[in-house]
């Protein structure tokens, strides 16, 4: 008895080890265990095709990466309507939440933002930021007012109390401006529908969705919070996350919570290909490039053997025409230009003296000026640049017409045509035909008169290779010099 009662301090030793030891082993495996990574892209400008293509990329990077978060921090004014759903399509598709941020404070996510931040898994303001006028904005904004039948503008301070904003949406349709062209009807009615999916998908204000296209209404971080329209306000990216952890969030119909503690922030900025792409994108720059293309070939069809002016021309045409596919381009204005740029290719093989090249840059200009069918900031193509093109290229045009017709009259410096009235020297005595030399050359020569050796004659005409000469006036027939 004596020796097991010694025994149990042993052995309650023993199990305290044995009971210990598998809780330490968790313990070690969550100090190795990496943290969460945040991936942060950052908007700033229009929706473009090179924001797309950045958006598209680094959220696929991020999940491919295993991010734990993507945060897409926007400030836009809008944007084209393809990259706009090209952007929709990555976010809805995508495994890992994606949490858009209207941020920092002073930024904005106008027209085609609106759209992306209501598709979100995660819908988030900064203070003193505003969201909202999603009406398609070639048919919407500076187009016929969206306002109401009373005049007043449709973001009435009324909106900023929730309990007033459903006797609103009872009489939205009412008030709403009915667009008279069918066309513009289709594209209201298929904004709206759109955006309201996407707000029944994520569970946000689908009415007030519908107003911000239908009126082209607006909100700010706080409004937008009470009305239900986003799930958040925060100060900045880390204070999103901070406040993100813990939440649930649904991502492919499947519920997830966010463990976000102690995570690493990761900023993805645009790579070279996305500033690149940014770059001739700009409608202005595809029209420039365009031009230089057409310029290089016109210079080395007409001077063949340059190369380097055709190769910056090929090279310049392929990217100008690459940029206008990604562009909404009038397909009127498109076969303008193509028009114009045959008309001034053709100037430099047929002698029109002009009239072609002329006519091609009327066409071009023309083409220039319809192009591009879109109203949002940065995507027009300046007038007073397709003019200064147009009026660049019909001097250039007159230039080489003016050259053309004064080197048509100059007299002729060279072939067979030049020999006419030049003097020459009998080789030998011949009768009929034999041989003269002229400007350094042996031609064989007939002549109406017998000719002696080293007598003097004229050229009288060339016909193929045989010259018909006479004697000089001061030679007579038989006399030698």
């Amino acid at each position: 008895m004596l020796r097991a009662a010694r025994a149990w301090p042993l052995l309650l030793v023993l199990l305290s080890a044995g009971l210990l030891a598998p809780q330490r082993l968790p313990a070690a495996e969550d100090r190795a265990k990496p943290p969460p990574k945040v991936v942060v892209l950052t908007v700033d400008g229009a929706i473009t095709p090179a924001t797309s293509d950045y958006l598209v990329r680094g959220m696929r990077r991020a999940a491919e990466g295993g991010a734990a978060l993507i945060v897409v921090q926007m400030d836009t004014p809008g944007g084209l309507d393809t990259s706009m759903r090209d952007i929709i399509k990555q976010i809805l598709a995508s495994t890992v939440p994606v949490a858009v941020f209207v941020g920092p404070s002073g930024a904005r996510a106008a027209s085609a933002g609106t759209y992306i931040l209501y598709a979100s898994h995660v819908a988030a303001m900064a203070p003193a930021t505003n969201l909202g006028a999603a009406t398609p904005i070639a048919i919407g904004i500076g187009g016929e007012r969206p306002s109401g039948g009373n005049g007043e503008a449709p973001e009435r301070a009324d909106e900023r109390s929730a309990k007033k904003e459903g006797a609103r949406q009872k009489t939205a349709k009412e008030k709403a401006p009915v667009p008279q062209d069918t066309l513009s009807r289709k594209q209201i009615h298929d904004a709206a529908a759109y955006i309201r999916g996407l707000a029944q998908l994520r569970g946000r204000n689908a009415d007030w969705a519908e107003r911000a296209v239908r009126e082209a209404v607006s909100l700010s971080a706080k409004e937008a919070l009470e009305l239900k329209v986003i799930d958040l306000v925060a100060n900045d990216v880390p204070d999103l996350v901070a406040k993100l952890d813990g939440r649930k969030v649904t991502v492919q119909g499947v519920a997830r919570k966010l463990e976000l503690g102690g995570a690493v922030t990761e900023f993805v900025r645009p790579d070279w290909r996305t500033e690149l792409l940014a770059v001739i994108t700009n409608p202005s720059v595809a029209l420039i490039l365009m031009m230089i293309g057409v310029y290089g070939l016109f210079f080395e069809f007409s001077n063949p053997g340059f190369v380097l002016p055709g190769v910056v021309g090929a090279i310049s045409l392929l990217l100008g025409l690459f940029a206008l596919q990604l562009l909404p381009v009038n397909y009127a204005g498109l076969a303008l230009m193509l028009l114009g740029l045959a008309f001034m290719v053709a100037e430099a093989f047929l002698p029109s003296f002009g009239a072609l090249g002329i006519g091609g840059v009327v066409a071009f200009v023309f083409g220039g000026l319809m192009l591009v069918e879109t109203d949002v900031p940065g995507f027009g193509i300046p007038a007073s640049l397709v003019v200064s093109i147009g009026i660049v290229s019909a001097l250039l045009i007159f230039m080489i017409a003016a050259l053309a017709i004064r080197a048509r009259r100059r007299p002729v410096l060279g072939g067979r045509e030049e020999l006419a009235g030049s003097s020459g020297e009998v080789v030998d005595d011949f009768t009929g035909e034999g041989w003269v030399q002229t400007r350094g050359e042996l031609w064989r020569a007939t002549s109406a008169v017998p000719l002696v050796k080293g007598a003097r004659v004229r050229v009288k005409a060339a016909k193929g290779l045989v010259l018909e000469v006479e004697p000089e006036p001061a030679q007579t027939r038989g006399e030698r010099t």
